[in-house]
């Protein structure tokens, strides 16, 4: 039997990317993956561009909601074995920091700009979630196709950081 492998994505709001990446896993991750999303300062509501985007795409956006991190450190809440931050560094957002980083869980730094943050026409910002959107959803098909049966420690950390480099160089 598969192992399920619980998954948390972390950023500040958990509005946007955070929700968006936890929606895409549970959509593809075809049950080996159960993830969740949380923020060190939850904004309240999900960003109503990342549910029109979401239910678009067919994807559910039923047990979406923005919440805190500390659901997740309480007794009672689920085993995560993977943490991927998604705030931006670059654009000097303060990313969540999980008690035991980086030792465990296995953790990767996956920044990416929030498409939140954009200002102008409902367009603009459509297209921002959009990119956002392929950028998360290439990112999670590579992290899904890993054998994670068969990697380990140092080994893991590097491919899991490796995804998280993409678009750095303009890939």
């Amino acid at each position: 039997m598969t192992a399920t492998f619980n998954v948390l994505f972390l950023c500040t709001g958990n509005s946007a990317r955070s929700i968006l990446a936890e929606a895409i896993l549970n959509q593809v991750g075809g049950g080996r993956f159960r993830a969740f999303s949380a923020g060190s300062h939850p904004a309240g509501q999900v960003n109503p561009y990342a549910v029109e985007l979401l239910a678009k795409n067919g994807i559910s956006v039923a047990d979406l909601r923005s919440k805190s991190w500390d659901e997740f450190a309480a007794p009672g809440a689920p085993a995560i074995d993977f943490i991927f931050t998604v705030c931006d560094n670059a654009a000097h957002e303060v990313c969540p920091v999980w008690p035991g980083w980086p030792d465990r869980p296995m953790t990767a730094h996956w920044g990416i700009p929030d498409p939140a943050a954009v200002q102008g026409s409902d367009e603009d910002k459509r297209r921002a979630f959009r990119k956002t959107f392929a950028e998360l959803n290439r990112r999670i098909a590579l992290f899904v196709s890993l054998p994670l049966d068969k990697l380990e420690g140092l080994a893991l950390k590097q491919q899991l950081d490796e995804i998280g480099r993409l678009g750095d160089k303009g890939e």
